[in-house]
């Protein structure tokens, strides 16, 4: 980070034995926003919240903040109310959708109940087709399929 005062929203994919979540990280503020679209709680996946919980309190110390002044517990966990699959195999897509959602919005901060603009018990095929057609040009721009 060029300037270590700003506030930044870092998008981290994360698959837990093939199941694809978002974590979304404000470092500065220490928060980290937990989107699943099953449901689960961050609880499910204790390697996942130590090793995200380690980075954050490497960045802490690189920044030269004191650890007795913010203990790792001062590390924010906040579970997303995000859109639900209603299958097995979506999830990628939904993850993708979320970072996308967000970065569409340009905030620092993911609301409890997710956001009202894209706020949903879930989506719907042909948002999910959305997704995966956004992902195909992505990709074919990119020249990664020849």
């Amino acid at each position: 980070m060029d300037n270590k005062d700003a506030e930044k929203l870092f998008f981290i994919p994360f698959n837990i034995g093939g199941h694809w979540l978002l974590l979304a990280i404000n470092p500065i503020r220490e928060i980290v926003y937990y989107l699943d679209s099953l449901g689960n709680d961050w609880t499910t996946y204790p390697d996942m919240k130590v090793l995200i919980d380690t980075v954050l309190q490497a960045f802490r110390a690189q920044r030269d903040i004191q650890t007795s002044r913010r203990g790792a517990n001062s590390i924010t966990w906040i579970k997303v109310a995000c859109p639900q699959q209603r299958n097995q195999i979506d999830c990628g897509y939904f993850m993708l959708r979320f970072m996308r959602d967000t970065l569409a919005l340009g905030r620092l901060k993911i609301p409890t109940n997710y956001f009202e603009e894209f706020k949903c018990a879930f989506y719907t095929k042909d948002q999910v087709d959305e997704i995966k057609e956004e992902w195909c040009q992505f990709m074919i721009e990119l020249n990664v399929c020849s």
